[in-house]
């Protein structure tokens, strides 16, 4: 498991840099988390709180054992209790990354489900755990302009906690391809 966070987490910080204003002319966005179920109990256990806005990206009859370490799709509220206790428990943990779109639940879900499996070089399917903030940090960076489009798709930032807890690192993509800001949490 990972270590908590060095530095001391300001939960209104992170919620202000998750729900910022939108710029002149954007949609606003709802703001999502994608949880890894397979992470830690506690996430499947701290989803029980959400009874509408929750749902796994696996699709069909899922077996219990396989409920229990799904990625999961969060429909966040910025003023709800829920929200700040997410973020107490999580932070620091990589459970799971942030997602700021003007994307439904349901499309934003068909959205990353594209993504669960990948082959390798030998045709293999593999899951693809992309919603592990480790994994998205040194993912996104290697991507090309075309794949980075793919991947954004309706998703105007995706934002990860930093590998020592001291920062929101945003990602979005720019003129020059993608753009990544860390941003202080405390």
């Amino acid at each position: 498991m990972t270590a908590a966070p060095a530095t001391a987490l300001d939960v209104d910080r992170v919620l202000d840099l998750l729900w910022r204003p939108p710029e002149f002319g954007e949609p606003p966005c709802e703001v999502y988390a994608v949880l890894d179920g397979a992470r830690s109990p506690a996430v499947t256990r701290t989803l029980m709180q959400w009874a509408r806005g929750c749902v796994c990206l696996y699709e069909g009859p899922v077996p219990r054992e396989l409920l229990a370490v799904a990625p999961y799709l969060v429909l966040l509220r910025r003023d709800a209790e829920s929200t700040r206790e997410l973020l107490t428990k999580a932070w620091g943990q990589s459970w799971g990354i942030f997602v700021a779109t003007p994307a439904s639940l349901g499309d934003l879900r068909r959205h990353f489900r594209k993504f669960l499996q990948v082959e390798d070089e030998q045709g293999r399917r593999l899951y693809f755990r992309y919603y592990d903030p480790r994994v998205l940090r040194a993912y996104l960076p290697t991507c090309t302009r075309r794949e980075l489009h793919t991947l954004f798709g309706p998703v105007e930032r995706y934002l990860a906690e930093s590998p020592d807890g001291s920062a929101l690192v945003e990602y979005a993509v720019g003129q020059e391809g993608l753009e990544e800001k860390p941003l202080a949490v405390s």
